[in-house]
């Protein structure tokens, strides 16, 4: 096969969370589990970070991995999903895998694949292990797809596991309550090695420290460390005054290549985890720390987080989906000045997508769309649904044309905003 062929293969014969959802999901570890033993157990080969959370892993995973670049470390990097290409899930320094190495690998494999069944997921694991070892990594940092517990990177012993904000998101699967959601991310805490928590929540505090007293694992709170206000932006970076609490990284000013506002609240975790790894034994100066972050878009490839795609009219985008999400990105679409704001929406059927549409301004024009996945609810529906909450617009049956609408009636003094589900702004062109 080559490497669309292995791709289709991938995508039609083994079941995929993000295109089919929840008949692809596995409660247990059993197969990442065999997939692994089969594979040499490659994920022992390596040293881990493991990141969860509701919002903001994905941001954290990408900090930590450019930090680790910038200090000269070999570094490896899983994240999920992918926005363009499959290949995006698994880099190394930045540099997603090749076709080959996925061609050869599923090639290699395709007969014990076969036998176990396992889904897409679980395999996409399963061969980032296998790179992340073959190439000797130094260090590799390791996204959770969703929760914790049963997710199939839960099979890794991490030196450092960082958990970001708790938010509801996959509650069929994960509890409808914090404290329940935060008890399935807790589950990457693993005996006796530190974690850290990147934002004070009250409802989930008690869920982390009673699970790190179990492991007998040191807890470490962001914010009994650092405390970030943003103060403005630099050459289109946003830049931020830290207030070091205990005086262990004794630095005052940064700037971040990610634009969000929200990223005020990935940075104490992100700077807590630098701390804790220098603790560790990592090699990681000041300068490593500022120049990573600075850089973090560059060093490893990151898109779609507050992501400005072109001005007059100004358009950006961004991944945030579900409400904790949406909430951030209406609070920082207010601080832009413009005539009139077009929102170019679409989000899947499984999510909560009343939450979401009840937050929207009324005063916006609608661009309904739906991503070419089988999740996705149908942009019509998505109207009529928008509409009781006296949201309107028209539909659209994919993005393009949805986006291509919203520049054609967009003056130059306005705004468009494309988001609503990562599946979305992974179809966005020229991303």
């Amino acid at each position: 096969m080559n490497y669309q062929e292995t791709l289709d293969y991938l995508y039609q014969s083994l079941p995929m969370f993000q295109r089919v959802g929840q008949s692809a999901f596995k409660k247990d570890l059993t197969n990442t589990l065999a997939l692994c033993k089969y594979l040499g157990n490659p994920e022992r080969k390596f040293r881990s970070i493991h990141v969860a959370g509701t919002n903001g892993k994905g941001s954290t995973s990408h900090s930590l991995a450019a930090v680790l670049q910038a200090a000269g470390y070999k570094v490896g990097l899983y994240t999920s999903p992918h926005l363009k290409e499959f290949t995006e899930r698994i880099r190394i320094n930045g540099q997603e895998v090749s076709e080959d190495f996925v061609v050869n690998f599923v090639g290699n494999h395709q007969v014990f694949i076969e036998q176990l069944k396992p889904s897409f997921f679980e395999l996409t694991v399963g061969m980032a292990f296998e790179a992340f070892a073959q190439e000797a990594v130094d260090i590799a940092v390791i996204e959770v797809g969703m929760g914790g517990r049963l997710d199939s990177t839960n099979v890794i012993d991490p030196i450092l596991s960082v958990i970001t904000s708790i938010g509801y998101d996959h509650m069929a699967f994960l509890g409808d309550t914090l404290p329940a959601i935060a008890g399935e991310k807790a589950g990457i805490i693993k005996y006796q090695r530190p974690v850290v928590i990147s934002l004070d929540q009250p409802e989930v505090r008690e869920v982390f420290d009673q699970k790190a007293s179990m492991m007998q694992s040191d807890i470490y709170h962001a914010i009994d460390f650092f405390e970030v206000q943003k103060t403005g932006q630099e050459n289109g970076f946003s830049k931020y005054q830290v207030f070091d609490k205990q005086n262990v990284l004794q630095l005052k000013e940064l700037v971040f290549g990610l634009n969000g506002n929200y990223q005020r609240m990935n940075l104490p975790g992100i700077l807590t985890a630098c701390y804790l790894l220098q603790k560790l034994g990592y090699n990681i100066s000041l300068e490593s720390i500022q120049h990573g972050l600075a850089e973090v878009v560059h060093l490893t490839g990151l898109k779609g987080r507050w992501q400005v795609l072109q001005n007059q009219p100004i358009m950006i985008c961004d991944t945030g989906h579900n409400e904790a999400g949406i909430k951030e990105v209406l609070a920082q679409l207010d601080t832009y000045q413009y005539h009139k704001v077009h929102l170019v929406i679409g989000m899947v059927q499984d999510k909560d997508v009343k939450s979401v549409l009840m937050l929207l301004p009324k005063a916006a024009n609608y661009y309904f769309c739906q991503a070419k996945i089988p999740r996705a609810m149908p942009a019509e529906n998505l109207k009529v649904l928008a509409a009781e909450y006296e949201l309107v617009g028209k539909a659209y049956q994919d993005v393009e044309t949805a986006i291509n609408a919203a520049k054609s009636e967009a003056q130059a003094d306005d705004l468009i905003f494309i988001g609503g589900s990562t599946f979305v702004v992974a179809e966005i062109p020229d991303l």
